[in-house]
């Protein structure tokens, strides 16, 4: 059958599933925009909230990054993303890569795609440059809100750090250029877990709630400091090592050991997910 297929006069496979189509069909679903609403509404959310409370303050004058949210626009995003990065961020990696093959098996569509023919490795590669393409647009748009919401209500300044001193406007910027990057990668763990799940299952929200289950578990096994070096071998542990670079004097072991670490862990999850489909029965 393949041979018949690939010997069809004008048959292409890399021209089934073009990107562009894939990349339409996922940005005009409700999940993908309920979602941008969401990370949207949290600098908003945080603004209600200083605005009602009144301007944080350390405790024992111990000041933390929390504090000096509303000192610049820069220190409100860089808030934005510390709040988020432990949770926030995961859903909408977990929801983009692991909802993406899983729906079209709930919705018994994936079948004929493969009709079509698309070839499955095909298939694969275009859902998840998809799913991390929107991943990676999710962690884009919070902090640009962030910085738009920040510097309108509290003005366009340097970022002042918690432990004293600031980084002027400029290298603020470059500086949560690099965090994000670096938040980005450091989730392409959960990325892998979603995309490996959505291609075992034909729930999806198995796919996307089973990432962010075992990221939760992640999180609890680094607290437990009974592992002690152990604890190195977990992603989660290296989820905050981006607070190294927003320094005067960046510090970057801790985020070359994070990125390591994410990426050799996405990379086993990303080839799993691509042999096991290419012997999955599909039936739905």
């Amino acid at each position: 059958m393949s041979t018949l297929t690939e010997a069809a006069p004008g048959y292409r496979a890399r021209r089934t599933l073009p990107l562009r189509v894939e990349l339409v069909r996922q940005l005009t679903r409700r999940r993908t925009l309920v979602m941008a609403g969401i990370l949207a509404a949290l600098p908003f959310v945080l603004l209600t909230a200083f605005a009602i409370g009144g301007e944080p303050g350390g405790r024992n004058s111990a000041l933390t990054l929390m504090d000096t949210a509303t000192a610049s626009g820069a220190n409100f995003a860089a808030v934005n993303l510390f709040v988020s990065a432990g949770f926030l961020l995961v859903i909408p990696v977990a929801l983009f890569c692991g909802d993406t093959v899983a729906s079209e098996a709930s919705w018994s569509s994936l079948r004929y795609l493969l009709a079509a023919p698309v070839p499955r490795a095909r298939l694969l590669a275009s859902k998840l440059a998809v799913g991390l393409g929107l991943s990676l647009a999710a962690m884009v748009l919070l902090p640009l809100v962030a910085l738009a919401v920040g510097t309108a209500a509290y003005g366009w300044g340097p970022l002042e750090l918690p432990t004293g001193g600031a980084l002027d406007a400029g290298t603020a910027a470059q500086r949560l250029v690099v965090v994000v990057a670096y938040l980005f990668v450091s989730q392409l763990v959960t990325a892998g877990l979603a995309f490996w799940l959505s291609t075992r299952t034909d729930a999806p929200l198995g796919a996307v709630g089973g990432a962010v289950g075992l990221t939760i578990v992640g999180n609890v096994l680094d607290a437990v400091t009974a592992l002690g070096h152990w604890r190195d071998f977990l992603p989660a542990h290296w989820q905050f090592a981006w607070a190294d670079v927003v320094q005067p004097h960046p510090e970057w072991s801790g985020v070359i050991q994070g990125a390591a670490l994410s990426v050799t862990y996405a990379l086993v999850l990303f080839a799993l997910a691509f042999r096991g489909f290419a012997h999955k029965d599909v039936v739905s």
